[in-house]
């Protein structure tokens, strides 16, 4: 079986299958429940797939067939939970209210404790991985490139997608994974920064 360092997981630039059909369907919701479980108890290192088929009630068997190993499940079970499908962003009527509102509600959301075992396991999973896109960050990058373009119909002048990347969403995950403070004071301090990134060409 590969090694972390070795790893090259074919799952991770593609989108999660939230909802297959049948018994492949309860064995996902099993799997996936089983691991939201062990995440409320244990680090992400110390989780193994027998751990999770014993509490799933799942042949190992099928585990490894589905998902390979323990890292590619902890990846796709945190960049599922990171991805939801019924988020809905904010449509506050200028991007500088959208970036406020959406900051704080991510914000909000993975400073719970639950929320960032899973972003460490994310994390976890991905040790050794540069070159795959993450799921994760494409949602968000997707997200965004909404709310810019909607700005742009509006006529407001915006910083670019990579930039609110790279100084709003990154230094949040990077607070939380290690354990730095961030709630919404810093979130809007985060997005004043990048707001005055703006510039009279974006329009």
């Amino acid at each position: 079986m590969p090694t972390k360092s070795t790893r090259v997981p074919t799952h991770a630039s593609t989108p999660v299958k939230r909802r297959p059909g049948g018994r492949s369907a309860r064995v996902q919701d099993a799997v996936y429940s089983a691991v939201g479980k062990l995440m409320a108890t244990q680090r992400p290192d110390q989780i193994t797939v027998p751990m999770v088929a014993e509490l799933a009630d799942v042949n190992p068997t099928s585990v490894y067939r589905r998902w390979g190993d323990i890292d590619a499940l902890l990846e796709e079970v945190a960049v599922a939970a990171f991805t939801r499908e019924d988020e809905v962003l904010p449509d506050t009527g200028s991007l500088e209210g959208d970036l406020r509102e959406w900051a704080r509600v991510i914000t909000d959301d993975i400073v719970r404790p639950h929320r960032t075992r899973y972003l460490r396991a994310m994390v976890n999973a991905r040790d050794g991985v540069v070159l795959d896109a993450c799921p994760c960050w494409t949602a968000r990058r997707e997200q965004l490139a909404e709310m810019i373009s909607r700005a742009h119909t509006r006529g407001e002048r915006t910083p670019s997608v990579e930039q609110v990347l790279d100084h709003v969403i990154a230094p949040l995950y990077h607070h939380v994974v290690f354990a730095l403070p961030a709630d919404t004071a810093y979130a809007e301090r985060l997005v004043d920064d990048v707001l005055s990134m703006r510039s009279a060409e974006s329009r």
